[in-house]
């Protein structure tokens, strides 16, 4: 798999370069392409924004570089193209795993108040948002994006197994608690039946504590 990252700011994903995801890039499992968007301006001094048409705070991403930019890191619009903003569809562990599928998929960071719309209508095929919040540009969602997707990229993991008893596994249900080493620590101890050997009443604990956290968290919020 391939993800194209289109920002401004390409010294940020930098930290991909560390942890699970670090390595599998090293081994090449998948790759991350980071084309800086100020490198197709056209304009002298490389400028990729300017004042909002109507007026108002802020300045708006120019669509000359976006364009050029979306159109190098997809020349025949075979990848999915995203556009990271706080309007568009909410990122769920079911797109995760969708989005993990494809071949190719870029990630457009807008900065300031966002992109000119003209770039949306004519490049983007899907907006993509992390939380109902903002952020000073869509970078920190692009990172959470990958993180999320590369999960689910064989070979990432050092067990494919990792990704099927976690939070959001089956869409809803919250994973259970985790314990290990010591038994007991400051005067709290691990359940009894965790170290009881019985797998099935392991099962069933787990699926207990996964339901009555999804309770009592999630519900609860709805």
């Amino acid at each position: 798999m391939k993800i194209s990252v289109l920002t401004l700011f390409p010294e940020m994903y930098n930290a991909l370069n560390e942890s699970i995801i670090g390595k599998a890039l090293q081994k090449g499992v998948f790759e991350v392409e980071i084309l800086n968007i100020r490198d197709y301006s056209k304009d002298k001094h490389k400028k990729c924004d300017d004042y909002p048409f109507g007026g108002g705070a802020g300045m708006v991403m120019t669509p000359q570089p976006l364009h050029d930019c979306i159109t190098a890191a997809d020349p025949g619009h075979k990848a999915l193209r995203i556009y990271l903003s706080p309007k568009g569809e909410k990122l769920t562990q079911k797109k995760v795993v969708e989005l993990s599928k494809l071949d190719h998929i870029v990630l457009v960071n807008g900065s300031y108040e966002g992109i000119d719309q003209r770039i949306i209508e004519l490049d983007i095929d899907a907006e993509l948002s992390i939380g109902d919040y903002v952020l000073t540009s869509g970078d920190l969602a692009s990172l959470v994006v990958i993180n999320a997707v590369a999960r689910y990229i064989p070979g990432v993991l050092g067990s494919e197994s990792s990704t099927e008893e976690e939070s959001f596994s089956d869409g809803e249900t919250l994973e259970y608690p985790h314990y290990t080493r010591p038994q007991e620590f400051m005067g709290l101890k691990v359940p009894e039946v965790l170290i009881s050997g019985n797998h099935q009443k392991i099962k069933e604990w787990r699926k207990a504590q996964s339901e009555k956290l999804t309770a009592e968290r999630r519900r609860k919020e709805e």
